[in-house]
């Protein structure tokens, strides 16, 4: 018998989790670094592991007492992963696997038809309607992934490189990114044969608080983001779904930047990730 119940978000920035009993009561929570599957499924179980594990800590609780557990996965669509995550020994009484995106969306319509947008390190939409469900996007970045904090921080750091070229004009903007690698481009480089799209997507927040500063630069690369997220929100519509919502730890700084009618479109999203992964795990919502 299913005594808890346990979720887990595991996107390209963080993987967190979140314990309940039977009533949705909140036992303990636990959060680690990246866990998406582009790190590899030994590394990405260890990194589910550690999450769970430190929310079962605080819950003075163990893995084998009655659990059914929830894992939404960022880029569990990817070929051989999700075979490969159901290979995994995974010490719970239940275990579910499902995007990212699919508990987003359960969570933010409690398990009713309808569509989010996800704006975090990478962006994807995912739709529940008619019976089906789909995503739209979120094919990884960076091919894809528009209106995204990776995307954001790519246009940042190549603005910053053609300002030390003296092919576009330097703004406050670019000289906060280059400041971070002294101003030599060599650094920059060096830099960019190792980075992530958490990398890049560190330098979103830089880049809004320099367009709300009227930075030029900054503005005309969140104009650009702004346009592809309601892009993605016309098609969402286009596509059937009776509701939109946003989600992820973008949506609150990207939602100024939307025109007024795109904003009257989107709904309040009733839950978040880790509500739909508890509703994945089999929690009924009281």
């Amino acid at each position: 018998m299913t005594s808890y119940f346990l979720g887990i978000d595991a996107g390209g920035s963080h993987c967190c989790a979140r314990l309940t009993d039977a009533t949705g009561k909140v036992l303990g929570t636990g959060e680690t670094g990246p866990a998406n599957a582009r790190i590899g499924i030994e590394k990405l179980r260890t990194v589910l592991m550690e999450a769970c594990d430190m929310a079962l800590g605080r819950a003075a609780l163990t893995a084998d007492a009655g659990i059914s557990s929830g894992f939404g996965i960022a880029g569990i669509s990817r070929p051989g992963v999700r075979d490969a995550l159901n290979a995994l020994d995974l010490p719970f009484a239940k275990v579910k696997w499902e995007t990212d995106a699919a508990i987003a969306n359960l969570g933010a319509h409690a398990g009713a038809d309808g569509a989010t947008l996800i704006l975090g390190t990478g962006s994807i939409a995912y739709v529940k309607a008619g019976g089906s469900t789909f995503a739209i996007g979120g094919y990884g970045f960076p091919i894809s992934d528009e209106g995204s904090g990776a995307a954001l921080g790519l246009s940042a750091v190549r603005h910053a490189l053609r300002a030390l070229d003296g092919r576009t004009k330097p703004t406050p903007l670019s000289a906060a990114i280059t400041s971070r690698f002294s101003h030599e481009i060599p650094r920059v480089i060096a830099w960019m044969d190792t980075a992530t799209p958490k990398d890049y997507g560190a330098f979103a927040p830089i880049v809004f608080d320099f367009a709300e500063a009227d930075d030029e630069i900054a503005r005309s690369i969140v104009d650009g983001a702004a346009m592809h997220v309601e892009r993605f929100i016309e098609t969402i519509f286009l596509r059937g779904a009776p509701r939109c919502a946003l989600a992820g730890g973008l949506a609150p700084r990207m939602k100024p930047w939307l025109r007024a009618r795109t904003v009257a479109r989107i709904s309040e999203p009733l839950g978040d990730p880790l509500d739909g992964a508890l509703f994945l795990a089999g929690l009924q919502k009281q």
